[in-house]
């Protein structure tokens, strides 16, 4: 389909697309597959400096026609062409992207966050290779979370869209709930162990009659991992789970290297040089003006504009 038979897919094409799929149903296997491929190239695409548009113009015709993907890239594309949000196509397809994909991508549109589309689509590319797998309710819960934690996206807003994957039972989305409430007052591994079978073990060692008000969510490696993290930074838990039990590992966010940032490191070695030789020169003349050396950098780049 040429590029500009997307736009077509905002009549007929994508009222029948709605009527295909039912609202927050879990995925066959291979479009998990298939979204693992798409998100890598778009990814690569996009640090090629590709524009979005002429990717998701394109990109549709390499996926496997027998799944449901093609139709949501093309979809994607319509969107980002009327709205010039990509978050806009995926929160609109509730029914193939979870909440907590569109999520993810809406936080990379956010002004003033640090947070790439690179490395939003490799977050997404790694959860899709994890659901294409042998996924677990705490596996998915533990990489979901981490998310959140490493790259400072938002507890509150996250786990909202969490609650809303399919993937969790009812069970699930009630301790979602908790967790939402929870956070930031009780200690992630507790909130972990205390919901674990290994913590129910330990109780019953001197109450054999002793249930749990609610159900155990985490197994008897996990209770037992998160019991010896207990009062630690939650990033050693995290490590600790994919090191032990083969959880999904959680993009490490990258420190800026790119010419832009080097160039701002230079220039700012370059002003401080100024600033000690504007100095020297100063307490050879014996005209030391120190409110310099304590003046934020705010105020230097007003005067420099007046």
């Amino acid at each position: 389909m040429p590029g500009g038979g997307v736009v077509r897919l905002a009549g007929a094409a994508r009222e029948r697309y709605h009527r295909g799929m039912a609202a927050g149903t879990l995925l066959d296997r291979e479009e998990y597959i298939e979204q693992v491929y798409f998100f890598r190239v778009f990814r690569e695409r996009v640090a090629m400096n590709m524009a979005a548009q002429e990717i998701l113009e394109r990109i549709h015709e390499e996926i496997l026609s027998t799944t449901r993907l093609p139709l949501a890239i093309q979809f994607l594309a319509t969107e980002l062409k009327h709205s010039g949000l990509l978050s806009s196509g995926f929160s609109r397809l509730p029914h193939y992207f979870t909440p907590y994909q569109a999520f993810v991508i809406r936080q990379t549109e956010k002004e003033g966050q640090r947070f790439s589309v690179e490395t939003g689509l490799l977050i997404l590319e790694r959860e899709a290779e994890y659901r294409a797998e042998q996924p677990t309710q705490p596996g998915l819960f533990v990489y979901q979370f981490e998310v959140l934690s490493r790259n400072r996206l938002g507890y509150d807003e996250g786990l909202a869209a969490m609650v809303g994957d399919p993937f969790y039972d009812d069970v699930w989305r009630e301790y979602l709930q908790m967790v939402r409430r929870q956070v930031g007052m009780v200690d992630f591994a507790d909130l972990v162990y205390l919901r674990s079978h290994y913590y129910l073990a330990e109780q019953r060692r001197s109450d054999p009659e002793y249930q749990l008000p609610v159900p155990a969510l985490f197994g008897v490696k996990e209770g037992k991992i998160a019991r010896a993290n207990r009062g630690r930074d939650p990033l050693y838990l995290f490590a600790a789970l994919q090191r032990q039990l083969g959880y999904p590992e959680v993009p490490r966010p990258k420190p800026r290297d790119d010419v832009a940032a080097r160039l701002e490191a230079l220039q700012l070695k370059v002003r401080e040089l100024e600033l000690r030789l504007k100095l020297i020169e100063s307490e050879t003349r014996g005209q030391v003006d120190l409110s310099e050396l304590g003046k934020p950098e705010i105020f230097k780049d007003e005067e420099e504009s007046r």
